[in-house]
């Protein structure tokens, strides 16, 4: 008996070592097999042309210069992860990622809990009308018709704008259809115009083949800037980040990018390459 039991303990602790080191293998927060330090990067995958899915792969302008960011790096690798939008932050705030992006604005509360990255893009806003439209400016949409969604700076813009002209206000019309679907109710004559950031409206428009709609410039004080976004205990990460991201803005990676997936050059000159807490 006492042969077995020793046997039966011997056999135990194997099984015990095996299965300690087959979860010391799959820990999420060890090193890559080269050695190098594993990066998470979280995006939602869905928004082109930001992130989104092709022939079952993540790319995309902020996925693509993320790319370009770690290329050949001795130090980082990194993988993407995509997730729902609200999981971006909660994921950074529980170190289950480490880094984000998915035409992430500056805001005040998020820089309380979040490091910025340089600016990797702008997201200008542009009027989108019907080509027979009459509306030639912004100052042109009072009385006008939009679908807008409850809660956005776009909502909270012209619901200030009606309070200023509450003579002939515009038609705000609240839905929570996505913004390919707004702007194939404006393409069909439903709605008088749709405000929202050019590189989004110029995909979809060439995408969906929206051949009715125009755009028109509306001019800014400030570029509208989209960043990358870590968490507060990733300042060396945050380093290496803004030291690429200056090497490609230099070498024009990031100008390439963006002709490629944003239709146009929305990029950061060299003196716009701050975090926002330093503007």
């Amino acid at each position: 008996m006492t042969l077995v039991k020793k046997m039966i303990g011997i056999t135990g602790l194997a099984l015990a070592s095996a299965a300690f080191l087959a979860a010391c293998s799959s820990d999420p927060s060890s090193k890559a097999s080269s050695g190098k330090e594993e990066v998470t990067f979280a995006t939602v995958g869905t928004t082109a042309p930001f992130s989104y899915e092709e022939s079952g792969k993540l790319t995309g302008y902020d996925i693509e210069v993320a790319k370009a960011v770690f290329k050949d790096s001795d130090q980082y690798k990194v993988n993407f992860k995509k997730t729902e939008w609200s999981s971006i932050f909660t994921g950074l705030d529980s170190g289950k990622y480490q880094l984000g992006g998915n035409n992430i604005s500056y805001t005040k509360e998020r820089s309380a809990k979040y490091l910025y990255s340089y600016p990797i893009g702008s997201t200008p806003s542009v009027l989108v009308v019907p080509k027979d439209s009459d509306i030639t400016s912004y100052d042109d949409i009072a009385g006008h018709s939009t679908q807008v969604v409850q809660g956005t700076t776009t909502a909270a813009q012209l619901e200030k704008f009606n309070t200023e002209n509450d003579s002939k206000p515009v038609e705000l019309n609240y839905t929570n259809e996505n913004i390919t679907q707004v702007l194939t109710n404006l393409n069909d004559g439903k709605f008088d115009f749709k405000i929202f950031d050019a590189p989004t409206v110029n995909t979809i428009i060439k995408n969906q083949k929206l051949d009715n709609l125009k755009t028109i410039e509306l001019k800014s004080d400030e570029q509208p800037f989209i960043y990358f976004i870590l968490g507060q205990d990733q300042k060396d990460l945050q380093t290496f980040v803004n030291k690429r991201l200056k090497a490609l803005q230099k070498d024009g990676t990031l100008s390439e990018l963006a002709q490629k997936y944003l239709g146009g050059d929305y990029t950061p000159t060299a003196k716009d390459l701050k975090v926002p807490s330093e503007k």
